[in-house]
């Protein structure tokens, strides 16, 4: 932050820019223009030291899962079109309260079901790459808007890989936090968690800046207690001799096949990594055991919380959402407390890779972007021109076993598909190691920059 434009000239550029993309891109569902006017005169007008506010000045989108009081708050479902909060989120809150200003809200599929975005009330968010492409999901309109440049960052939410997928599609950093690092009061089950909010930035240091913004103690969130925002510091880092660091490749997951175009991007940030002195090896350890056990926390719970909704509005609601809520409630209590105690033994397997080595790298999804007329409730998944199956686990296979586990896992840059769309590899960490995570994709980031590739359309 240079200081060289005031707070209104900020809020009216991107709002200038927003106007004239956006109808081609679909990032934004409200733009929330008198707000961030007022955002920037409040700032302007105000006497306190601008230093102290780390995001004094910087444009922020919310994504239209999080409450803002007096904003519409869609949910992504046409049933909440005119829903309008009686309070903002916390993380709502704390990224005013650190100075930013608010652009509007960003599009997601209808409560966030999907792995694309799309069939809900908000427009598809199309990728800023090649509009034929969707941005990923569910914070899909966080990620198109900062790509193309009308937003410099974004907050999503990634409760199966919501905010490191559109960041690999979108060719973005997107982190996934230790689960509590920052506090996500919309959990309905507080102690069973597994989503946390989290940047969708351009950069390394503007991921740890919202992190650290978003970040730290709330007391109606029981994962905020221990749980600093950037956590640890793995000292080697700083020095960038990565020789007393062990990191282990988890090259297999539920998904069947990895295409060609996302395993280089992998093995040539590997290379970074081992350049600069780190022991990399393959993790002879599969996580793909998990896949039906998700499967059933995820449904039973989308079927437990939304299955009312559906009741209500019928076929007014996703198909996909539908589908979800009637496979959900076929389970038993059997079923769910056996992938309770499933989910806890992933957990213990993670832990014990990370008694050998200090971080894992794997893909963040399994190819490219999905094109936008991709259909979440029928189409099969393709990986290099084979057909693999559904995108749970063919396209995001490598992303939610961290969210059940709640290790920091941050989705980076790695290359580019011979389609020109952006590739992404997956850094984990050991749990409350988000500042070493974050260390870590610093140094490809360094090696291997990538934010000055931008796509055509930003430049407009």
């Amino acid at each position: 932050m240079k200081g060289e434009l005031r707070p209104r000239e900020v809020a009216e550029c991107y709002l200038a820019r927003i106007e004239k993309m956006n109808p081609e891109l679909g990032a934004y569902v409200t733009v929330t223009a008198d707000r961030a006017l007022a955002d920037a005169a409040r700032l302007e007008e105000s006497k306190a030291d601008a230093s102290s506010m780390r995001l004094h000045g910087v444009a922020y989108s919310l994504k239209d899962l999080t409450p803002t009081a007096g904003i519409r708050t869609t949910l992504g479902s046409r049933n909440y079109a005119d829903s309008f909060p009686p309070q903002d989120a916390v993380i709502a809150q704390r990224l005013q309260k650190a100075g930013g200003i608010l652009l509007g809200k960003t599009s997601t599929p209808e409560f966030g079901g999907r792995p694309t975005t799309e069939g809900g009330l908000c427009p598809t968010a199309r990728n800023p790459w090649n509009r034929d492409y969707n941005s990923g999901g569910s914070s899909g309109g966080a990620a198109a808007a900062v790509a193309a440049g009308i937003g410099p960052i974004g907050l999503g939410s990634d409760g199966a890989g919501s905010t490191r997928i559109p960041a690999a599609c979108c060719g973005l950093v997107g982190l996934k936090g230790t689960t509590g690092a920052v506090p996500y009061q919309e959990a309905r089950d507080a102690f069973g968690n597994v989503i946390a909010a989290g940047p969708l930035t351009r950069t390394i240091a503007d991921c740890a800046l919202m992190q650290a913004s978003l970040g730290g103690y709330d007391p109606m969130d029981p994962w905020t207690a221990n749980a600093p925002p950037i956590g640890k510091l793995v000292p080697a880092l700083l020095s960038q001799d990565l020789s007393s660091i062990r990191i282990g490749y988890l090259s297999r997951s539920a998904a069947p096949k990895v295409s060609e175009d996302v395993l280089t991007g992998v093995q040539a940030s590997l290379d970074v990594l081992a350049g600069l002195g780190a022991e990399v090896e393959e993790v002879k350890a599969d996580i793909d055991w998990m896949s039906e056990h998700q499967r059933v926390l995820y449904l039973s719970s989308i079927a437990t919380n939304l299955g009312s909704v559906v009741e209500r509005f019928g076929d007014k609601t996703d198909r996909v959402l539908r589908a979800y809520v009637a496979a959900g409630k076929k389970y038993d209590i059997a079923a769910y407390i056996a992938a309770i105690n499933a989910r806890t033994r992933l957990f213990r397997a993670i832990q014990g890779l990370f008694e050998t080595y200090d971080f894992l790298v794997s893909p963040t999804v399994t190819r490219t972007a999905l094109s936008a007329d991709f259909d979440g409730a029928a189409s099969v998944v393709e990986v290099d021109g084979e057909p693999v199956g559904p995108t749970q686990p063919a396209f995001t296979g490598f992303v939610y076993p961290f969210n059940l586990t709640g290790h920091p896992a941050l989705a980076v840059p790695s290359g580019w598909g011979n389609d020109g769309l952006p590739t992404s590899v997956q850094i984990i960490g050991p749990r409350h190691c988000d500042s070493s995570v974050l260390l870590l994709g610093g140094l490809l980031e360094q090696a291997r920059p990538w934010a000055e590739r931008k796509p055509a359309l930003a430049s407009h």
